[in-house]
């Protein structure tokens, strides 16, 4: 089954907004695992303008499930963070400075040879990682000769495109998927996934290994309350 990693970057930027630990991230980890989130997410970035460096540290003490550190390793502080705490997975995102929020995945047809290199530093030691990417066949075919585990499938065209025509959204990410599984690579996926289409997506990627969502889970928990929306979340996962 595909796990879910929630993503707490938005209780982060709550907290932040006021000062103080109000909401406490390191509380709400703890629930969201308790509550049933099979792992949990952060992207840093070098503004800390939600999660904070410090923040990554103190995640790591507490997460008993799976830390998945996201982030442009453009940036040497952030490949610091990530080998100084050895989440189980890290996801390479090629944010610029300033970027409100991810938007494309790697050309790792001409990044490839500097993905090779950053990605084997992570591997030696011992963290599992997985490159962000557009659904797109040569991009993913590429990916993997860098050396990745598994790439992670930027879903913001599916979700734009989701309530316009459902199957011709999907169908790219489909034979980017089918690309993946033949290369070998292990497949992730994330961006405006929600209750509304997450299941169709699920049902239709083949070997999804796991979704991370933030914004729109947490959004949701303003509503539904933080543990009924992670088992909602579940159960558009829980397909047989």
């Amino acid at each position: 089954m595909t796990r879910l990693s929630v993503n707490i970057n938005k209780i982060a930027t709550l907290r932040n907004s006021r000062g103080g630990n109000n909401p406490d991230l390191i509380q709400v980890a703890k629930d969201c695992e308790r509550f049933g989130a099979q792992g949990i997410t952060v992207h840093p970035r070098p503004d800390e303008r939600h999660i904070r460096y410090n923040d990554v540290f103190e995640l790591k003490k507490i997460v008993t499930t799976e830390f998945n550190i996201e982030g442009n390793c453009q940036e040497q502080k952030f490949i610091d963070l990530v080998l100084a705490n050895k989440p189980e997975q890290v996801t390479l995102v090629p944010d610029v400075l300033g970027q409100i929020t991810s938007n494309h995945g790697w050309d790792t047809i001409i990044n490839q040879h500097y993905l090779q290199d950053m990605i084997a530093v992570f591997k030696q030691a011992g963290i599992r990682v997985s490159i962000f990417v557009d659904p797109i066949a040569k991009m993913v075919e590429a990916a993997a000769t860098t050396g990745t585990d598994r790439i992670e499938l930027y879903t913001e065209a599916y979700a734009h495109h989701y309530n316009q025509g459902r199957e011709l959204a999907i169908a790219p990410y489909i034979q980017a998927a089918e690309v993946a599984q033949k290369n070998g690579l292990g497949i992730n996926a994330g961006h405006d996934l929600d209750l509304q289409n997450l299941k169709y997506f699920a049902e239709n990627i083949q070997g999804l290994d796991e979704v991370s969502i933030g914004h729109a889970l947490i959004s949701d928990a303003l509503y539904y309350g933080l543990e009924n929306t992670i088992q909602m979340y579940l159960k558009q996962l829980a397909i047989n």
